[in-house]
C-alpha cells in the first residue's frame, strides 16, 4: 500500500508540473531518436564491412590447416576426409539456415609470365558456380565475363596484373607455380575476364582459375586448401566456429586443421571496425552525459522549488526515504515513457526515410571508391533495426534518467522539515 502511495504521489506531480515534464522528457526523446539513428547506422555500416570484407577473402568462417595461412602452399592443402566433414556439418540442419554461401578454393601463390614480362601472382582455384554465390569478383567483371562451369584453360585476372603483363581479353600467358609433387608446372591460361576490385593489391596480383583445371595441371584433383563460409549474419560466427570445431573435434586435436571466424582470418578488417565501434561510443557517451546533465538540472530545479510540499509529505509522516523514493520514481516513469517513445520514434524516422539505406556518396566526393580496413565498401549504408540494440538503447536512456535523479532524491531526503514549512510554496 505504501509503494502504491508513493507512485500515485510521484504521477501526480509528473502531471502536476506539465511542462518541466514535457522539457525534460523532450530532451531524454531527442537523445534516444539521435542515438538509434547513430547505432542503427552504425551496425548497417559494420555489417556491410564486415560482408565485403569476407566475400573478397574467406570468409565469415574459414577451416583450412594451420600452416596455410603462412606458406600459401599446395602441400598445406586439407585432407579430403575433413572437407566432407566440414560440408556435412554446414549442410547440418543445425547450421545450413546460418549459411548463405560456401565455396571451397585451392589457393596457391606463383608465377605470371607473358612477352611483356613476369609477376608474382596469387592464383586461386575455385568452382565458378559456388564462387560466384560467395565473393563478389563475378560482379567486378570490367571486361569479358566471370569463369563459367564448362570452362577449361580460362582465367579472370586483375585488371593492375593485366595492365603489367599488357593482357587483353583473348591474350594467352603462363602460370607457374609448386605442384603435389613438389615441382614447378606451368600452364598455358587465357583471359576471358578482367575485374576492377578497387584495392591495388587485389588487382595487381589476384587471378582466378576453374578448380578441375587446377586439379589437372597441379596434380591435386579435387583438394583444396580451405573451405570458406559467408553467413546470413556475422553474428552467427561464434556459433558456427564452435560446431565446426565440434565436428572437426579429431584432425583438430591433431592439429590438422584450423578453423576460424572472420576476426581472426581478417585482423585488420576486426581492429579498423573495433576502433570505429570505441569511437561511436564516446560520442554516444558524451551525449548521455550532455542529457544526463539536462536532467538533473530539472530535476533539481524541481526539488528546489517543492520544498514545502516535501515539508508537508513529512509532517504528514513519510519518512526521509520515502520522500527521496518519489522522486526516484518520478525519475524512473519519465526515463522509460521517454525511452520507449524516443526509441520507437527513432525507428519509424529512420525507416521511413532512410530504410532503403543512406547514399553517402551524396555527401562525400568519390564515396563510390571508399575503403576501410583494406576493404572497398559500399557508399549506400542500410540501416540495422536489431532488437538487442533497440533494447540496449532504451536500457540506457533509463539508466541515465535513473542516475540523474539520484542526486536530485538525496537533496529531497536531506530537507529540513522545520525549514521547509517555511517557504511560500
Amino acid at each position: 500500500m505504501h509503494a502504491r502511495v508513493l507512485v500515485m504521489l510521484a504521477l501526480r506531480n509528473l502531471r502536476r508540473h506539465l511542462r518541466r515534464t514535457v522539457l525534460t522528457a523532450a530532451a531524454m526523446i531527442a537523445g534516444a531518436v539521435v542515438m538509434v539513428f547513430s547505432f542503427t547506422l552504425d551496425d548497417g555500416s559494420h555489417e556491410q564491412w564486415v560482408d565485403s570484407g569476407v566475400r573478397m577473402g574467406s570468409g565469415h568462417v574459414t577451416v583450412e590447416r594451420p600452416e596455410y595461412r603462412v606458406s600459401r602452399r599446395i602441400d598445406d592443402r586439407l585432407a579430403d576426409d575433413v572437407r566432407r566433414a566440414a560440408e556435412q556439418a554446414l549442410h547440418s540442419p543445425e547450421l545450413a539456415p546460418h549459411v548463405t554461401a560456401l565455396s571451397a578454393r585451392l589457393g596457391i601463390t606463383g608465377l605470371a609470365s607473358s612477352a611483356a614480362g613476369s609477376r608474382p601472382a596469387q592464383i586461386v582455384a575455385v568452382d565458378p558456380a559456388a564462387e560466384a554465390d560467395f565473393g563478389t569478383i563475378d560482379d567486378q567483371v570490367a571486361e569479358g565475363r566471370y569463369l563459367e562451369a564448362d570452362d577449361g584453360l580460362a582465367a579472370c585476372v586483375g585488371a593492375g596484373l593485366a595492365e603489367s603483363l599488357d593482357l587483353e581479353l583473348g591474350s594467352r600467358f603462363v602460370v607457374q607455380a609448386q605442384d603435389a609433387e613438389r615441382e614447378i608446372a606451368g600452364q598455358l591460361l587465357r583471359v576471358v575476364g578482367i575485374f576492377r576490385s578497387g584495392l591495388p593489391a587485389i588487382d595487381q596480383m589476384l587471378i582466378h582459375v576453374p578448380l578441375a583445371t587446377a586439379g589437372e595441371w597441379l596434380g591435386s584433383a579435387t583438394d583444396v586448401t580451405n573451405v570458406g563460409v559467408v553467413l546470413a549474419d556475422s553474428d552467427a560466427t561464434a556459433l558456427v566456429v564452435d560446431r565446426l570445431e565440434r565436428a572437426l573435434a579429431e584432425p583438430v586435436a591433431r592439429g590438422e586443421v584450423r578453423v576460424m571466424g572472420w576476426e581472426e582470418s581478417d585482423p585488420t578488417l576486426a581492429t579498423a571496425i573495433a576502433v570505429d565501434a570505441l569511437g561511436n561510443y564516446i560520442i554516444q557517451g558524451f551525449l548521455l552525459v550532455i542529457i544526463a546533465f539536462g536532467i538533473v538540472n530539472t530535476v533539481l530545479m524541481s526539488v528546489m522549488h517543492r520544498h514545502r510540499e516535501f515539508g508537508v509529505l513529512r509532517a504528514l509522516g513519510l519518512s526521509p526515504g520515502q520522500t527521496g523514493t518519489i522522486v526516484l520514481i518520478e525519475g524512473l516513469a519519465l526515463a522509460a515513457a521517454s525511452g520507449l517513445v524516443g526509441v520507437g520514434l527513432g525507428i519509424l524516422i529512420m525507416w521511413y526515410f532512410l530504410g532503403d539505406g543512406l547514399d553517402m556518396a551524396t555527401f562525400m566526393e568519390g564515396a563510390e571508391d571508399l575503403t576501410f580496413g583494406g576493404v572497398q565498401v559500399d557508399p549506400v549504408i542500410v540501416p540495422i533495426f536489431g532488437a538487442l540494440r533497440m533494447v540496449q538503447i532504451t536500457a540506457f536512456i533509463v539508466g541515465v534518467g535513473c542516475l540523474s535523479a539520484v542526486y536530485p532524491a538525496l537533496r529531497a531526503m536531506r530537507i529540513d522539515v522545520t525549514e521547509a514549512m517555511k517557504f511560500d510554496r
